[in-house]
């Protein structure tokens, strides 16, 4: 982890470079703005009143835009998550100047210096939103979650909720949520592992801005407060799944897993990096033992993912069963609709199976269209999200051209290989062969260039 020194505002213009480059929109149209202010105006009539529940959310402390909440009880040995989820469709009708807008971004874009967001702020981080700061409306899934992890949706219904407490991940202690809470996290990593779920999470590169304005680069793993809150949109995405498939309809994640020559490519790598893969274990078990906290061990999680195929949307097919390869379940995205276009969709759509009405016909329609649209804002998301981290290294390391820096080797690519710089938070390219994946070696810095976002190393 490393702060950024960076006198000259060089991060500071590079990412306005990034939002122009990338056409990050930086306001709403006058129309949009004006029609957010009004569908805020508008007064719940079709939600029960749950106001009496003990729902929390739980975020990194800085969010406003608030999708979930969630209270937790027991029925006998299982446990019932109620699970709110921003009721978005409530403001935004069909056709109307918000839903035109949101079909043009179709996610928010996260920048280190602000977010561009799918919904004007007097809905996303107010009228919207799950703030504790008063009553709002707000669709309940009720999941339950057996003592071996199997869920399954037991309702659905519009209402009123109060959210207690607004709970951040870096601060938050077991007094603060519901009973059952890591108990359901539990449950559900369990499940995974009987399922030979292959879902793991490495260490991710990020730029992070700090509260005094300046920036850190670094690698990041998920605190276990993230991972036990992720369990709870897990079980809600998985039980969600299983109900739209069941009624033959729906929108569902879908990803493939690497075919055999990657998973005799990730064992070599293995090999290389001087890992114990023993060869009757298969990759789905074998990357579940990894610890994102070792260096090596990281560096191969890494190259896990980048070997799988990427997730992609698809719409209900008959005689299809919809697959997540790394859930190793029938999937789906439902639980932020206030930063994803697709989950509105999915929200309405299990909303009103769960209590015997027909599916929407705007919305059967809307399943057919998405899939291109969130590939396309998926993508660029990847990409504003890389070049913000290749504009930050750039910052890092300008000014120490010609200095040497000890690295490892962690992947190969076209015409060299990717190396992981020791003791700060670098991923580069280096023209260079004969090297083997695992091996340390010694680089100069030939330039490093922020206007474009580049750094180049020699072996030396």
């Amino acid at each position: 982890m490393k702060s950024l020194t960076d006198p000259s505002q060089a991060l500071s213009s590079g990412l306005a470079k990034i939002r122009t480059e990338f056409h990050v929109p930086d306001v709403f149209p006058a129309d949009v703005m004006a029609a957010a202010e009004a569908a805020a105006r508008r007064v719940p009539n079709q939600h029960a009143d749950r106001t009496d529940m003990p729902f929390v959310t739980l975020d990194p402390a800085t969010s406003t835009d608030l999708d979930q909440a969630f209270s937790i009880e027991a029925s006998g040995g299982d446990l019932l998550l109620h699970y709110a989820i921003a009721d978005v469709a409530w403001f935004v009708e069909d056709g109307d100047a918000l839903d035109r807008e949101a079909w043009t971004r179709g996610e928010t874009l996260y920048l280190p210096d602000g977010k561009a967001g799918l919904y004007p702020p007097a809905l996303a981080e107010a009228a919207a939103s799950l703030l504790p700061d008063g009553p709002r409306p707000a669709v309940i899934f009720t999941v339950r979650v057996a003592e071996d992890g199997a869920v399954k949706l037991d309702g659905a219904e519009r209402a009123i909720i109060q959210s207690r407490a607004k709970l951040a991940y870096d601060s938050v202690k077991a007094s603060d949520v519901p009973a059952g809470f890591a108990e359901i996290a539990r449950r559900m990593a369990a499940n995974e592992e009987r399922r030979g779920a292959s879902r793991v999470d490495p260490p991710e590169q990020e730029v992070e801005r700090l509260a005094d304005g300046s920036f850190r680069l670094s690698f990041r793993p998920l605190l276990q407060s993230e991972q036990d809150n992720a369990a709870l949109s897990l079980a809600a995405n998985m039980a969600i799944g299983d109900a739209m498939l069941a009624h033959k309809t729906g929108l569902f994640r879908v990803m493939s897993g690497p075919d055999a020559s990657k998973v005799q490519r990730l064992r070599n790598a293995a090999q290389a990096l001087g890992l114990s893969w023993p060869a009757s274990t298969s990759l789905r078990d074998y990357q579940r033992s990894l610890d994102p906290a070792d260096p090596k061990q990281a560096a191969l999680m890494l190259e896990i993912r980048r070997a799988g195929n990427g997730a992609s949307y698809q719409p209900y097919q008959e005689g299809v069963v919809p697959w997540h390869e790394a859930m190793a379940a029938t999937y789906a995205h439902a639980t932020a609709p206030l930063r994803r276009l697709a989950d509105r969709y999915v929200v309405r759509c299990t909303l009103a199976i769960a209590n015997g009405q027909p599916v929407p016909q705007a919305v059967s329609d809307a399943f057919a269209g998405l899939p291109k649209v969130m590939g396309r804002a998926d993508a660029r998301a990847s990409q504003i999200n890389h070049a913000a981290i290749d504009l930050a290294e750039a910052v890092m390391l300008r000014g120490r051209e010609g200095e040497t820096f000890k690295a490892v080797v962690t992947d190969f690519v076209d015409h060299g290989v990717r190396v992981q710089l020791a003791g700060m938070p670098v991923v580069a390219t280096v023209k260079a062969s004969g090297l083997r994946q695992g091996d340390g070696l010694t680089l100069k810095l030939a330039s490093a260039d922020p206007d474009q976002r580049s750094i180049v190393f020699e072996p030396v």
